[in-house]
């Protein structure tokens, strides 16, 4: 059975370079990106036999915890089919046990494990270059990749019961954002340090607390024989999540094979799109409606698109002023900030006649505010979590970063606290849905210049105690950057909640307002 299911795989893994002529140049040329990202890994990781062993401890756990991580939530959010599925054994009438062991070992031929295993043999040479013994190196690799592989399994196989209907290509979107937001982060301030020095102290931390969980133990063993610590609580934990996930595994391909599945409905790749994904509630298909706005009507777009134009731009008179250059480059981002937490303040004159929905249906305030501010988030979040550290390693002094989360935390959330104000209280005409972005229909009135300052005029002044504490930080004190980044939190939370909790109150006692205001414009 073992002989037979593993020739089943092979034929698999080689029968996708069969097809159509389109089909197989583009699994080659995928095929030729993996190996050539997974050659230049490699040779990253084997340019660290120099470096020290606090160094490859570092770079070793931060990465294998990470991809390890990734092995769990890639098949939670990918719509693909498990070739491998346990159902699909299900008429075979297979021994369990034995069919979750041969399951794991055809796992593991597989693209992705084959990359871990090249990646995961790179560091072994490092480890051994640092005198640790190779038999640990092995043991190391061994338990790494088989914790990665059975936790795919699972995760698949869960998903495959749990998730089908859910998962769409805009949650893999989403799942491409929160990387970005954890991963380039992380991968700018490590390419900032210098790997021949010293190891920053907080660094050492967080990779001895990753080193005592499931994540990382298996990729910490070499690290703890080299430094002369004790190995007893990597082995223990490494070994301890090895023999639980096998457990869980048999535990999940024999309720797999005894559970019925469900039924699905209609076509699995609908055109449903942001709706299969948000909340069955109100607040998730406001959510929904205006995610699809926000990524589908170019008024949205452009508007989006100026921001990183304006922010640059102001760094030209700045420069022509003679500021140095390590604080201009801080400026683009807390103008960006700024902005994007604007964008909304007049979201609800951009529904035009259509927010009728809304009013119509009795859909409460807090639902129809919360919802309008989750496509501005899914952008913002990720957008600032990436441009913040890449801000700051070009300032050149990590010991700010507090204050610039501090700073853009602040601008950004009191711009989407006023503009949920804003959008109800004192909308403005705006160009209808169809025509030209930059086409603004006339106005008797002062009222739109009104909103708009009011809103970042409002975001500034209630950001200035974080604004002037990050000013502080610059001067070279650092109790003020960690001042600046939790009274930026502080702020910007309070002022988001207040702005929702009187925007919603505003929506629900103006509807017939904001009904002849969609209708007059």
């Amino acid at each position: 059975m073992v002989a037979h299911v593993l020739r089943l795989r092979l034929a698999l893994l080689f029968g996708a370079l069969r097809g159509d002529g389109r089909h197989v140049a583009r699994v080659t040329t995928g095929l030729v990106l993996l190996v050539a990202a997974t050659v230049a890994a490699c040779w990253a990781i084997l340019t660290m036999s120099d470096a020290s062993t606090d160094a490859v401890l570092a770079v070793t756990v931060l990465g294998g915890s990470a991809v390890t991580l990734g092995f769990a939530l890639a098949p939670l959010f990918a719509s693909v089919d498990d070739p491998l599925d346990p159902r699909r054994f299900a008429l075979f009438a297979l021994p369990r046990g034995p069919l979750a062991m041969v399951l794991v070992v055809a796992g593991l031929l597989s693209v992705p494990i084959f990359v871990l295993i090249a990646v995961a043999i790179s560091t072994a040479v490092v480890w051994a270059d640092h005198g640790v013994p190779v038999p640990v190196t092995i043991v190391s690799v061994l338990l790494g990749v088989l914790t990665s592989a059975i936790l795919a399994r699972i995760c698949m196989a869960l998903a495959a019961m749990f998730l089908r209907e859910r998962r769409s290509r805009e949650l893999s979107g989403v799942f491409v954002l929160v990387v970005l937001v954890v991963v380039v982060p992380v991968g700018v301030f490590l390419s900032s340090l210098e790997w021949r020095g010293s190891v920053p102290p907080q660094l050492l931390d967080a990779v001895g607390a990753l080193a005592a969980t499931p994540l990382g133990a298996a990729w910490a063993l070499p690290g703890v024989v080299a430094s002369g610590e004790q190995v007893w609580l990597p082995v223990a934990v490494a070994v301890a999540t090895v023999l639980v996930l096998g457990l869980v595994w048999v535990w999940v391909v024999r309720r797999v094979l005894t559970t019925t599945e469900r039924p699905g409905v209609g076509r699995e790749r609908g055109g449903l799109g942001w709706f299969a994904v948000a909340p069955g509630t109100p607040g998730g298909a406001v959510a929904a409606r205006s995610l699809v706005y926000w990524f589908g009507d170019r008024r949205y777009v452009v508007n989006a698109l100026v921001i990183p134009v304006a922010a640059a731009i102001t760094t030209v008179p700045l420069l022509i002023a003679g500021v140095p250059p390590e604080l201009v480059v801080l400026v683009p981002v807390p103008f960006a900030a700024l902005f994007l937490g604007w964008l909304p303040h007049d979201d609800v004159a951009y529904d035009s006649t259509a927010v009728w929905m809304h009013i119509a249906s009795g859909v409460r305030g807090v639902s129809d505010r919360v919802g309008r501010l989750v496509p501005v988030l899914l952008v913002g979040v990720p957008l600032l979590a990436v441009a913040v550290p890449i801000a700051v390693s070009l300032h050149g002094r990590w010991a700010i970063l507090p204050a610039m989360t501090g700073a853009c935390a602040s601008l950004f959330l009191t711009g989407l606290g006023l503009s949920s104000i804003s959008s109800v209280v004192a909308p403005y005409a705006v160009s209808r849905p169809g025509e030209s972005p930059f086409q603004q229909p006339q106005r008797t009135g002062s009222g739109g210049a009104l909103a708009q300052g009011a809103v970042m005029l409002g975001a500034l002044i209630l950001s200035a105690p974080v604004l002037w504490c990050g000013w502080l930080a610059l001067q070279g004190d650092m109790d003020a950057a960690t001042t600046a980044m939790w009274s930026g939190l502080g702020i910007g939370l309070g002022v988001l909640v207040v702005g929702v909790t009187i925007g919603s109150i505003a929506f629900e006692r103006r509807g017939g307002r904001i009904m002849e205001f969609a209708e007059s414009t």
